[in-house]
């Protein structure tokens, strides 16, 4: 039995993608561990209460900017009859970029853990997209990028997106 290099390099992504979100949860718990034995937080002030909107605020759009990056999602938004490999993965990369730095702020909002999940999806998406097309031909067409990319998120299993939205959602609760 041979293994094509497409099942090689699904695989490397694959493992990839399990190595970071493994340490990414793990330095999590480690963090809630730390603040559980830290004690428990001093009561709420005048001032934290008036953040508080703004905080629920910030987790809604950090979410909402995680789900707007899902692969079925971006690629439904960027894709155009007629675009060459190297085109939509700029345009996926552009996207996922502009759509990050509009969202940027919130992150004075949100824990550390949130938003290193956000960044962890962002840079975990690009890295994707990137070896996707660097595997494709130069003549290969947007929707065989696409395909790529969507295969390699069907065969990994959950989301990286979906950790991170869980995780964002779970820290929103805590505030309210």
């Amino acid at each position: 039995m041979s293994i094509s290099n497409s099942q090689l390099l699904y695989a490397v992504l694959i493992i990839g993608a399990a190595v970071i979100i493994y340490s990414t949860i793990k330095d999590l718990i480690k963090k809630e561990k730390e603040k559980s034995l830290a004690g428990s937080q001093p009561p709420a002030t005048p001032s934290s209460n008036a953040a508080l909107p703004l905080q629920l605020q910030a987790y809604e759009r950090i979410v909402l900017y995680v789900e707007r990056i899902t692969p079925q999602s971006l690629i439904t938004r960027v894709s155009q009859p007629g675009l060459t490999v190297s085109d939509m993965q700029v345009g996926l990369i552009q996207t996922i970029k502009a759509e990050f730095e509009h969202n940027i702020s919130q992150q004075i909002y949100v824990s550390a853990e949130a938003w290193e999940a956000v960044k962890t999806v962002k840079e975990q998406l690009i890295s994707i997209i990137i070896q996707v097309a660097s595997k494709l031909p130069a003549d290969a067409s947007g929707k065989e990028l696409n395909k790529g990319i969507l295969e390699v998120f069907l065969q990994s299993g959950e989301s990286p997106a979906d950790i991170a939205a869980r995780i964002i959602s779970a820290e929103a609760k805590k505030i309210m």
